[in-house]
């Protein structure tokens, strides 16, 4: 089966945002997740209040049974919204989150890319974004 073909399978169970329609969900209370890795971040900025968690650490990290979660994954009801950088590799993650139980997980049509270009808040260096608290030091 080819890389395209299982992408279209995990967002097949996945009701993906537009960028401000993201906004506006975490304006209602959920959860944004930015899963790029920190030279992107570096590069292109960062999305004030988004909770930074690379790919590899997620569905550790927002698993509310895992001893390794963040104090944000209280439950299984919360609202995550990843996102990558042009929303590929959130895709797969928003399904990895809902097949372990998350299932109110999705992510960004577009991406970081398709946020910026909408014109959504985005800082170079000068508010350092929420990072997940093992990340802080």
């Amino acid at each position: 089966m080819s890389v395209d073909r299982v992408l279209a399978q995990a967002r097949a169970g996945l009701t993906r945002l537009k960028p401000h329609e993201a906004a506006q969900a975490v304006r209602a209370g959920a959860l944004l997740v930015d899963t790029r890795p920190e030279y992107q971040r570096r590069a292109d900025g960062d999305i004030p209040g988004a909770i930074v968690i690379e790919r590899n650490h997620l569905e550790w990290r927002l698993d509310p049974r895992s001893d390794a979660r963040i104090p944000e994954a209280a439950h299984e009801r919360i609202r995550w919204i990843v996102i990558c950088d042009e929303g590929y590799s959130s895709s797969f993650a928003a399904a990895s989150l809902r097949a372990i139980g998350l299932l109110h997980a999705t992510d960004v049509v577009g991406g970081f890319q398709e946020w910026r270009a909408a014109g959504l808040p985005v800082t170079s260096g000068a508010v350092r974004p929420r990072l997940a608290s093992y990340d802080l030091r």
